[in-house]
């Protein structure tokens, strides 16, 4: 029982991904991968590898995979923020129940600046969309 494999691999990297078409059409029947572009997710450049010309498919191919990864890191981004409030209860269960003194003495000032500077970002956010939803912004 064989599986075709996809005629397309995304290595995935910081800012986007290497675009490699697979070749399993070869007389020794090896898998082989040819890069054909660099894209950055970041900027939604999409450069051309080693002198070729990309053709609609493959743009196409391209294209589609960078708006399902960026709808992938949206999510994972959002779900990282309710990770964050987890922990933020659960920091607070632990300070409250077994932190020792001197392990609070450790994080109290470090948490503490953290916190502060998330609320004044979130109250001065919160404000924006106020006076925006009031049409004063």
């Amino acid at each position: 029982m064989s599986v075709a494999l996809p005629e397309y691999y995304f290595r995935i990297r910081e800012n986007g991904a290497f675009v490699f078409r697979v070749d399993t059409e070869n007389r020794q029947r090896r898998i082989e991968m040819d890069q054909i572009a660099a894209i950055n997710i970041k900027n939604g450049e999409i450069k051309p590898q080693g002198g070729r010309e990309l053709s609609p498919e493959d743009m196409q191919v391209i294209e589609e995979w960078m708006a399902e990864r960026l709808e992938l890191l949206a999510k994972r981004d959002i779900d990282d923020i309710h990770r964050a409030i987890d922990y933020l209860n659960l920091t607070a269960h632990w300070a409250q129940t077994r932190a020792t003194d001197d392990q609070l003495e450790n994080v109290t000032d470090a948490l503490l600046l953290a916190m502060h500077d998330l609320r004044t970002v979130l109250v001065r956010k919160k404000s924006d969309r106020l006076l925006q939803d009031r049409g004063e912004g």
